[in-house]
């Protein structure tokens, strides 16, 4: 059964990678492979009580890998980790079935949490390189998170969060169907940049308010 599970996940790395081109390669070479390997061996450990032993063999996995993922965290079917360097998922994060991680990215807690402390993310969920999720929230199926986002509160279904504090774009108000790894990194909004454009506006048409009162009080006068 176990076999079974790490074949599958190697399946779908190979499968969701161009780099890819068999499941040998991605079962010799891939170090985001190599990672769930050794995290489902210390997860079961950890379910069993062998705290300690659990713990050495994710610090084994994370001096091999670079990747850092506790023995607790949970993790579904097919996850591919892509690249990985950098990446930690803390004791109690949960993570569902075919996910796609990018490098660089932290599931996280804020510090000022006890018991469930990290995030719950969904099915077919992708998060992109460098981002950050902080806090006992859910993200939800179909999610999409854009490259360095930092995402404090929950995400719902089928959307698109991008930006420092991260903020929710729906992508054309219509549920996301394709797979957790189909996202455009380069053309995805900008939340800040668009709401500096509407504050620009408001300056722009509070300015020419004022500049038609004074021209009114000034023929009033005359």
């Amino acid at each position: 059964m176990i076999f079974k599970g790490l074949l599958d996940d190697a399946r779908s790395i190979r499968d969701r990678d161009p780099a890819a081109r068999t499941t040998l390669e991605v079962f010799l070479l891939y170090q985001g492979f190599h990672a769930l390997i050794l995290h489902r061996q210390a997860h079961w450990l950890y379910k069993h009580k062998r705290f300690f032993l659990a713990r050495w063999l994710s610090q084994f996995a994370r001096h091999l890998t670079g990747i850092e993922i506790h023995p607790g965290a949970t993790i579904g079917r097919r996850l591919f980790i892509d690249h990985g360097m950098g990446i930690v998922i803390g004791e109690t994060a949960e993570i569902g079935d075919d996910c796609t991680i990018y490098h660089g990215v932290t599931l996280g807690g804020t510090g000022h949490d006890t018991g469930k402390r990290h995030p719950t993310i969904g099915n077919n969920v992708l998060i992109s390189t460098g981002a950050k999720v902080l806090g006992p929230f859910k993200v939800g199926d179909n999610s999409r998170i854009g490259a360095n986002a930092v995402v404090l509160q929950e995400v719902p279904p089928d959307s698109t969060v991008v930006g420092v504090k991260a903020r929710v774009v729906k992508i054309n108000g219509q549920r996301v169907s394709s797979p957790s790894y189909d996202l455009d990194q380069i053309h995805l909004p900008d939340p800040l940049a668009q709401e500096l454009c509407r504050l620009e506006h408001r300056v722009y048409a509070n300015e020419q308010k004022l500049k038609r009162e004074e021209q009114r009080d000034r023929e009033a006068d005359e």
